[in-house]
């Protein structure tokens, strides 16, 4: 069966640090990717992978965030560094079963999602 498993959320000062993570069941993904949804606002991509497996990230994110994936284990990472309170966001963990995808940051793309963890970034 597919499950995603998120963890690692919680709350943090502006300029600090989290690290999120994600447990894939079931099976090995190929394309992996982090999402957010902010309150009011829609769903929006944080970071994926291109088909070479080197790392894509949205504008907010270049910089300050990484994404990395444990194949071994099949678990999603993301470090979130130099935080804003503009990153308060529930962040979902998302997967795809296709062996390619057209844009990471679609969440069309994805199959799977995680329950999502809420980051909350205070002043």
């Amino acid at each position: 069966q597919v499950q995603l498993v998120e963890s690692g959320g919680g709350s943090a000062q502006s300029g600090g640090s989290l690290r999120l993570s994600c447990v894939a069941s079931g099976r090995n993904y190929r394309y992996m990717a982090w999402f957010r949804q902010a309150p009011g606002k829609g769903r929006e991509g944080v970071a994926g992978f291109r088909p070479d497996r080197s790392a894509e990230y949205a504008g907010f994110a270049a910089g300050r965030f990484t994404i990395t994936k444990d194949n071994v284990e099949s678990t999603l990472f993301l470090q979130m560094n130099s935080l804003k309170p503009e990153d308060t966001a529930i962040y979902y963990c998302a997967a795809s079963p296709r062996w390619a995808i057209v844009a990471w940051s679609d969440p069309s793309e994805y199959t799977y999602w995680g329950q999502g963890t809420q980051v909350t970034v205070s002043s």
